[in-house]
């Protein structure tokens, strides 16, 4: 093999090695006002997909700094999680195009909980993550089925199971999803629902789902607002899934 040849195969092996054992764990919450709510658990997920990693063969880098969406910088990873970010995502529009070129690209994305309501102005991220968030009731314990099992993300899940959380309503849900997890609204404490009722799907609210999008992939999943669902087995297995889904490893 001539050296100049050699040489260029090996660069791509080696960015190929690089982009299928690293993803970025990305948590900002901006608003120009300050008043953004900052979940606590933010430090607890970015550990919990920290311990994934090491478990499972791949890196994770973690920032709030939204320089790091530019297309060299990108290039380096499998998968980008934006684990509880909220508001504004991104500084300007050459952040969010460099983000589009890489979902376009074939990269992968995870939302957790609140990255639905990130860019909340924004109707392509709407999409690409599968909706934006519009409000949820009181904490409360509630009732999680399992609509699809096939998927990495659900396949160790019970057919059902309990959980207290804050169930997240979203609107603008892009009809192309495929819903994994679902709860019933009629059995929520929700004196508002009348009112302001989330987006549903045959009648259920849809909690975590996945899609193939513009040539990417993208799976979110709405629950996880304690510091302490990160250590638990039914959540923190259900957000590897997605990671490793989100990064095309086979299963």
């Amino acid at each position: 093999m001539r050296p100049r040849l050699a040489a260029i195969v090996l660069t791509l092996a080696s960015f190929c090695f690089a982009a299928d054992k690293r993803v970025l764990v990305y948590t900002r919450n901006y608003t120009p006002d300050g008043k953004g709510y900052v979940h606590d658990n933010i430090a607890t997920s970015v550990e919990a997909i920290r311990k994934m990693g090491a478990e499972n063969n791949f890196d994770t880098d973690h920032s709030e700094d939204p320089k790091v969406f530019n297309d060299a910088n990108l290039k380096k990873y499998a998968a980008i999680v934006f684990a509880s970010s909220n508001n504004e995502a991104f500084e300007n529009d050459a952040q969010r195009e460099a983000f589009q070129r890489y979902i376009r690209g074939g990269g992968g994305f995870v939302g957790i909980h609140s990255a639905s309501g990130s860019e909340r102005k924004w109707p392509w991220y709407w999409a690409m993550l599968g909706g934006t968030f519009l409000r949820h009731p009181k904490m409360q314990p509630f009732l999680v089925r399992v609509i699809d099992s096939n998927h990495p993300s659900t396949r160790a899940l019970p057919a059902s199971f309990e959980w207290t959380d804050e169930c997240y309503y979203h609107k603008e849900l892009n009809p192309g999803l495929k819903i994994l997890l679902v709860t019933d609204p009629a059995k929520l404490d929700d004196p508002k629902w009348a009112e302001a009722p989330g987006a549903t799907v045959q009648g259920m609210i849809p909690l975590a789902w996945y899609h193939n999008f513009e040539g990417g992939r993208s799976y979110f999943i709405a629950l996880g607002h304690k510091k302490e669902h990160y250590s638990n087995p039914l959540l923190y297995g259900q957000i590897l899934g997605g990671i490793q889904w989100a990064m095309g490893v086979k299963q």
